[in-house]
């Protein structure tokens, strides 16, 4: 391997409790059943397509696109402003011990999340001087399962995909990474899933694991 591809949330950073209360919000004032376990849906995917996911107990009368586009762009205000509670303490030192080691191999490491506010969450969380590129919500137009974002993090280090490794948290995740012809290493929920090809335990497994 040449090159390590990250998703942000539940790998190097763990915002889901952020986007849950902010969900949950929405789906409240919607008079809409919503818990951990919808959450769950929710991870990788487009804000839109998280949306149509809570919609789908929604009873009211039929929404429009635009107000559809409102509500979402609301759940995103809500959002955003508990992400400006993160601090450098958000990032395990394990975390950071194995971006350094990484780097140090002579690796190239790459964000790619669908999220569009992931470099604001990298500049809250002092991770941007780890990575060579980022690709994120702002420079795709399919969410995960497509692999276009971890195709144009490939793209942006200048690598081949077969010369990259994802890392990913999410079974639409390693999806995504196995249509791009990449290897999958899979940890926390999808260390388990049948197409991983790299199960970590932890973090700092990658040192051993893909260097």
């Amino acid at each position: 391997m040449k090159g390590v591809i990250f998703d942000l949330d539940g790998v190097l950073v763990f915002t889901d409790k952020y986007h849950y209360k902010a969900w949950k919000s929405i789906a409240d004032e919607l008079g809409i059943y919503f818990d951990e376990e919808i959450n769950k849906r929710l991870r990788g995917v487009s804000r839109m397509d998280s949306l149509n996911i809570i919609l789908e107990r929604y009873e009211g009368r039929p929404l429009a696109q635009a107000e559809k586009d409102e509500i979402a762009e609301k759940k995103n205000s809500i959002y955003r402003e508990y992400l400006k509670t993160m601090t450098a303490d958000d990032v395990t030192m394990e975390v950071r011990e194995t971006l350094t080691d990484l780097k140090k191999k002579g690796l190239k490491l790459a964000l790619g999340s669908s999220s569009k506010n992931a470099k604001m969450i990298l500049s809250q969380v002092g991770l941007e001087a780890y990575l060579d590129a980022v690709s994120d919500g702002t420079n795709i137009t399919k969410s995960k399962p497509s692999p276009e974002v971890f195709l144009k993090a490939a793209e942006f280090l200048g690598l081949s995909p077969e010369d990259c490794v994802v890392v990913e948290d999410a079974e639409a995740g390693i999806d995504a990474a196995k249509a791009g012809g990449m290897t999958a290493a899979g940890i926390g929920d999808a260390a388990g899933y049948q197409k991983t090809d790299i199960v970590l335990k932890r973090f700092s497994d990658l040192k051993e694991k893909i260097a």
